[in-house]
């Protein structure tokens, strides 16, 4: 039951960036050409599993692309709005189709497993 709540949860953050995102009338085709760019965090195991959990993590959670949202809001920059929009959605597609956190234990183990 947990593990289908985290595939709704991502499902309704991936549909809700969405929706601000064409709220703002940003480009659609800077969201596919920015969507996957946060896929190259990835690059840190390269390195050992370790390295590559904590950056891929880092890059996977939700606290950073709010954050930019949330500044983005204060300082008043459409870039950085967009950014952080696109940025939550990659998240909550990632989440929507079962992709998760790591685990020091490898790219395969993920939070998605553990619950």
């Amino acid at each position: 039951m947990p593990k289908l709540f985290l595939h709704i949860e991502g499902t309704v953050i991936f549909i809700a960036s969405l929706y601000f995102y064409q709220q703002n009338n940003f480009s659609w085709l800077a969201f596919i050409f920015i969507l996957f760019v946060f896929d190259f965090s990835m690059i840190g195991y390269v390195i050992n599993d370790r390295v590559g959990a904590i950056v891929y993590n880092i890059f996977h959670s939700y606290i950073l692309p709010v954050t930019l949202i949330l500044v983005s809001t204060i300082i008043t920059s459409d870039g950085l709005l967009m950014i952080g929009l696109i940025w939550t959605a990659h998240i909550g597609m990632d989440r929507m189709i079962g992709y998760g956190l790591k685990y020091r234990s490898g790219f395969k183990d993920t939070h998605f497993q553990k619950v």
